[in-house]
């Protein structure tokens, strides 16, 4: 098993990507702090973890909250006695609005969620890292962040920050065995734009690139990705920004 003995820590684990990494981690032997915000799915998710014979526990929270990522490291550390991974899963879409149209609640909204969010999570995990020997961190960005134009004004600006966040953090505790990678998805079938009223200037702009994705991709997909980063297999790898789009930013 590429994860035996490790105890992971996954944020937005009740859906999506999360929820196929909570699954996929917990297959290959790792203890799983499953945190989110919706307790009903997350319930579901421990119950089928625990049923397949695996680890899991559930922390309902939000990344916004400072007190609930404390509550999120403190239940990995007291329940299964230390904290190796963390995956920076927990995001928000903006409405695909230009800087012209965009409020500030809105701006706020998706940077606390998809910037200061991980930051805080960072802040809170390493110290962690650091008592057990090293560690490793997954931030799942988007190509948003190493792109212009695939999103929104604030959704774009929040993903460049924390690649750049997560790379700073490679750097600055890699002698301590810390490492910090990202993945940067392309498009995949989540729900993270469901029952959002989309732009129309901002749809017309961004939308019309993808016409040259070759595919969406699915969950799994980068799950899989993840689990490569967040085991020893990828010793050697830290600060690196991974693509996982099918070859769209190849165009």
């Amino acid at each position: 098993m590429r994860l035996k003995d490790k105890v992971v820590l996954v944020t937005g684990a009740s859906s999506g990507i999360g929820l196929e990494i909570a699954r996929l981690f917990a297959g290959e032997g790792a203890s799983v702090v499953a945190v989110a915000r919706r307790e009903d799915k997350l319930a579901a998710l421990v119950d089928q973890i625990t049923a397949a014979g695996g680890k899991a526990v559930s922390v309902a929270g939000d990344v916004t909250r400072e007190e609930d990522i404390r509550n999120a490291i403190r239940a990995a550390v007291e329940t299964f006695g230390k904290l190796d991974v963390v995956v920076n899963n927990a995001g928000l879409m903006d409405r695909m609005e230009p800087v012209a149209e965009l409020d500030d609640d809105t701006w706020n909204a998706v940077v606390d969620v998809n910037l200061t969010g991980p930051m805080r999570l960072f802040r809170g995990a390493v110290p962690e890292m650091e008592k057990a020997g090293g560690g490793a961190f997954v931030t799942i960005a988007s190509v948003g962040g190493i792109r212009g134009a695939r999103a929104g004004a604030a959704y774009t600006a929040s993903k460049h920050g924390v690649v750049g966040l997560a790379m700073n953090v490679a750097y600055a505790y890699a002698k301590k065995g810390i490492r910090s990678n990202v993945i940067a998805p392309g498009g995949v079938s989540t729900d993270i734009l469901t029952g959002k009223s989309l732009s129309r200037e901002g749809t017309e702009v961004y939308m019309a690139g993808m016409a040259t994705n070759p595919r969406m991709g699915e969950p799994i997909e980068v799950a899989r990705v993840a689990l490569f980063l967040a085991s020893d297999e990828a010793s050697l790898v830290n600060g690196a920004v991974i693509t996982a789009d099918a070859g769209w930013t190849a165009y």
